[in-house]
């Protein structure tokens, strides 16, 4: 028996259009985006407000070089899932001009504070539900379709983060077109880096033979990177729930993890997990426990503290750790297009 709450080794549903009913259909979605139109323009500076790390990393990417002003919200190392902002969150919220979320049911209770404190002409842009259609949301491990939240973590996946960039490019312009052309010209110097990331990611991973491209994570956050790279995510350990496997099924997980002949299991430097230390233990597979999906490299104002150094971390890691040879990745530049002036609570 397959264990049912960490849904290991189930297969990854995409629901796509030609399903009999999707979860908006059946009333069991919890999606509801909002499009990212400005309804005003700006001469002067213009308030930005954020969500998590990486999301703060690529709008300080097209926005630099002009006098805008940037302020994350989720603190980095914060499971991002269950945070809840402060009260004096709502202060930041309540004075930015736009904020960008990533949408997928990630942020609600951010989504929400930010709803009940906009100013009048402000924007709220939730850019994952901007960029995928619906009949393109992945449910899988930790997020199965009847619970109604879609896999959130597009910006794992350089193709939909170059997205993101593009959309905040766009809605800046609209919504400040006297800087519309320093927008438009980071963002191209962004995206041919983000391009160099991924082709280097493409060259890292036909270093690894096909079988043995298998993930089982902690944290299930690569769903939409496996299927551009094509990986397969046999697993992730943490259950929609949040809540750690019972000892039973600790040990059912070890008897499948010595079947599947994977190389590794790979950890979660924001949720650590025993389970996968006792996992690795039991088994003779490496543990990895350094994964990041939203807590960036270093500290602000570092080299590599950016989208581009987390994702090149993360991709360093995994192929290294399952045999292949990152020498690519590791060439590739992963400075900011501009200097970072965002501010990233700690």
């Amino acid at each position: 028996m397959k264990l049912r709450i960490a849904y290991v080794f189930a297969a990854a549903l995409v629901v796509t259009a030609g399903c009999s009913s999707s979860p908006s259909e059946s009333g069991d979605s919890e999606v509801s985006p909002i499009n990212c139109v400005p309804t005003t323009v700006i001469d002067g500076p213009v308030n930005i407000a954020t969500t998590v790390a990486p999301i703060t990393s690529i709008i300080a990417n097209i926005a630099g070089g002009t006098d805008a002003t940037i302020n994350g919200i989720v603190p980095e190392g914060t499971n991002s899932h269950t945070f809840e902002p402060k009260p004096s969150d709502a202060v930041t919220l309540e004075q930015a001009d736009v904020v960008f979320i990533n949408g997928l049911v990630l942020e609600e209770p951010t989504k929400e504070l930010a709803l009940a404190n906009l100013k009048d002409g402000a924007v709220i842009c939730e850019l994952g539900s901007q960029i995928l259609p619906e009949n393109e949301y992945i449910y899988d491990f930790s997020f199965p379709l009847e619970g109604g939240k879609p896999n959130p973590h597009l910006w794992t996946n350089p193709p939909m983060a170059k997205e993101y960039a593009a959309v905040a490019r766009d809605l800046l312009s609209a919504l400040n077109p006297t800087n519309a052309s320093i927008f438009a010209a980071n963002y191209e110097a962004f995206a041919a880096k983000v391009d160099a990331l991924d082709a280097a990611m493409a060259t890292a991973t036909a270093t690894i033979p096909q079988d043995q491209r298998n993930l089982l994570t902690y944290h299930d956050a690569y769903a939409y990177f496996a299927v551009h790279y094509g990986y397969n995510v046999i697993g992730a350990i943490q259950p929609s729930s949040f809540d750690e496997p019972t000892p039973k099924e600790i040990a059912d997980l070890i008897t499948q993890v010595r079947e599947s002949g994977v190389k590794a299991v790979f950890g979660s430097e924001v949720f650590p997990s025993p389970v996968l230390e006792q996992i690795g233990a039991e088994t003779g597979v490496r543990y990895v426990d350094v994964l990041r999906d939203d807590d960036l490299i270093g500290e602000p104002g570092d080299a590599e503290h950016s989208w581009l150094g987390l994702m090149r971390f993360n991709y360093v890691t995994m192929i290294e750790a399952l045999g292949g040879d990152a020498s690519a990745l590791k060439t590739v530049d992963v400075s900011d297009v501009v200097k970072d002036s965002a501010t990233y609570p700690q």
